[in-house]
């Protein structure tokens, strides 16, 4: 085997790893934006539900206005952020930690407590959050596995050059508290 044929052998073989990294990393990025998409589907039906909820909690809690406007401009910025960006995250994160606040309140109304409306709605919410979590915790995974995977040899040589970055977790941060108690139903 001349010199010529072993650099033709090392090239294909670099060429070969390349593309096995390549595509190995769109199908993990991939994964990634479908595991987002699948949080986002769960979060714009919370969206949908809090303005009932509002409703139902302004009628018995009228003086609990500064928490109801909260729940409202929340969901508003929710709504309105970037789909899949960190303003997304962050909007969400306020979301939860308000409607956590939203439910919190329901403890000091009684008459609110046994409205067949709210109840309904809250179970719903629990439900949508238990979704949430579910679809948080493998789009977290989907994004281990995609970092991983970017960071791993042979693709570390090669994903930052196809334009593969690390994506960002899907945090609860401080308001992680308020959205594991916000969906417990106890009446």
């Amino acid at each position: 085997m001349g010199f010529g044929t072993i650099l033709l052998i090392i090239i294909v073989v670099i060429g070969a790893l390349a593309v096995m990294a390549y595509n190995s990393l769109v199908h993990l990025r991939q994964r990634c934006r479908q595991a987002f998409a699948d949080i986002d589907v769960q979060t714009k039906q919370r969206h949908d539900l809090v303005p009932n909820l509002v409703e139902t909690v302004k009628g018995y809690a009228a003086h609990e206005r500064g928490t109801l406007d909260e729940v409202v401009k929340a969901r508003a910025a929710a709504v309105s952020a970037p789909a899949g960006s960190p303003q997304q995250i962050e909007a969400e994160q306020a979301l939860s930690g308000a409607l956590g606040r939203l439910i919190a309140i329901s403890e000091s109304y009684p008459d609110l407590k046994a409205n067949q409306n709210f109840l309904d709605l809250q179970q719903q919410l629990a439900d949508i959050e238990s979704r949430i979590a579910a679809a948080r915790r493998f789009y977290n995974g989907a994004v281990s596995e995609y970092n991983a995977g970017i960071q791993a040899f042979p693709a570390v040589l090669f994903a930052s050059a196809f334009g593969f970055t690390p994506e960002t977790f899907f945090d609860l941060g401080e308001e992680r508290a308020a959205v594991v108690e916000a969906p417990s139903v106890k009446f």
